[in-house]
């Protein structure tokens, strides 16, 4: 056992003091879509399906910005280790220019098109109806989700994690307050519904870009990256940040663009299906808290062990967290079997809309074992030891050539039972 898990305690302590303001973080933000949920509920299930397929959309460029801000930290990680601060602000400067382009290009797209887009999700024009309101609040969302996103990761892997965890709170609890007045016309305001939930999201977001920029632009002591850093020369820089960086940005891309086909296929399935998973995503995101927590410990502490030169440590450090997160798996289903029906119990849904959802939490209940451990071994471990080019092979394969595929045979050509496909499109990450 010795070999398996590291018996340096100050390790533990690193790891929890990692880990534990990322599952907060992510324990507020699940916090967040299941009051979206069930504020949206009670108009029924056409703007919670609306809502929910927008959302796959936004979460295309969220997968993106995770993407750039993880493969930014492959690197920041590394020069954090060693103590060089400049080559870390350089990298942040290639990261924020990348990602703004990207934001500008969804903002702009978003702006124009709201309606295509949602038609390649569903062929329900109620459903579209509702999604465009949706969309058409959102549309500044990108460039504030960016700037959050990306600067988060690089904090964390300079282990600064207590200000986005600040910033989440403070979001959390505007996000709530201004759901409740737009989308019910609270305080004076209008009536909104599905747009004021937009509006309530944007809203919050902002608060959010306020706390993290400002923090990192401004009161940030140790890398001290300021805005006139944004015009620093970094061309030298470029070819190593894409060597890490680009094939973490293609994979998951490929894996949004895979999570955002399986959205398709169960718009085209029904409403009631889209409405189902909806209440089930937020159940998968509160039961993997802590494996987000353990793959980014786990992906700072290897960088930082190799940034120092210590593969040993690193090599031992990733057996130990390979272990972790099966142990944390098994809990994770034990937690999604315990609060599923008091969770569906909370929406105003039609029964057929219920059992579906029953069915997909069996399913979930199974598949979150095994994604447990590939989260960690692939978005953790090896990311920080800065193999990236591995996950673009894993994603494309097995999204692209076994779920998909198999996800729409089952659901629009066989009529196979929801549990099973679920089961089918089981690639689904969780982050």
């Amino acid at each position: 056992m010795g070999k398996v898990f590291v018996r340096d305690k100050s390790f533990y302590r690193t790891l929890v003091t990692l880990a534990i303001p990322v599952v907060l973080q992510g324990a507020i933000n699940i916090g967040v879509n299941i009051m979206d949920t069930v504020m949206l509920a009670n108009y029924g299930e056409i703007q919670l399906s609306a809502a929910s397929l927008a959302t796959e959309y936004i979460n295309l460029f969220q997968i993106l910005c995770m993407g750039m801000g993880c493969g930014a930290a492959v690197l920041t990680a590394q020069y954090w280790g060693r103590g060089d601060h400049k080559s870390l602000s350089r990298t942040i400067t290639v990261m924020l220019r990348i990602c703004l382009g990207i934001a500008t290009a969804f903002l702009l797209l978003t702006w124009l098109l709201p309606g295509q887009i949602l038609h390649i999700y569903t062929t329900d024009e109620a459903v579209i109806e509702k999604g465009i309101l949706y969309l058409n609040y959102s549309v500044f969302t990108f460039p504030l989700m960016g700037l959050t996103l990306t600067l988060t990761q690089v904090l964390r892997s300079i282990r600064d994690v207590r200000v986005p965890l600040i910033a989440s709170i403070v979001a959390f609890g505007a996000n709530i307050f201004f759901n409740w007045v737009f989308i019910f016309g609270k305080l004076g305001a209008p009536e909104m519904q599905i747009a004021g939930a937009a509006l309530g999201t944007l809203l919050a977001r902002i608060v959010e870009t306020i706390i993290i920029v400002g923090y990192v632009f401004g009161l940030e002591k140790t890398i001290r990256f300021r805005f006139r850093n944004l015009f620093d020369r970094c061309g030298d820089l470029i070819p190593k940040y894409l060597q890490y960086s680009l094939p973490v940005i293609v994979s998951d891309c490929l894996l949004s663009l895979g999570n955002n086909a399986v959205a398709v296929i169960m718009g085209h399935i029904g409403a009631s299906f889209v409405a189902a998973n909806s209440i089930v995503m937020v159940t998968v995101r509160l039961s993997t808290v802590f494996n987000q927590g353990l793959s980014n410990a786990s992906s700072v502490l290897t960088g930082n062990s190799l940034g120092k030169g210590d593969k040993e440590a690193a090599y031992q450090q990733g057996s130990t967290f390979i272990v972790l997160s099966f142990i944390i798996g098994l809990l994770a289903a034990g937690i999604i079997q315990a609060l599923s029906g008091w969770i569906i119990s909370c929406y105003n849904v039609t029964e057929e809309t219920a059992e579906i959802a029953r069915q997909l939490m069996n399913a979930i209940s199974i598949m979150v074992i095994f994604q447990t451990s590939q989260s960690v071994l692939t978005k953790g471990i090896l990311r920080g030891g800065g193999d990236t080019h591995f996950l673009v092979i894993a994603d494309i394969f097995f999204l692209w050539m076994v779920s998909v595929p198999l996800g729409a045979a089952a659901g629009l050509v066989w009529g196979w039972t929801p549990f099973w496909i679920y089961i089918s499109v089981s690639r689904l990450n969780i982050r």
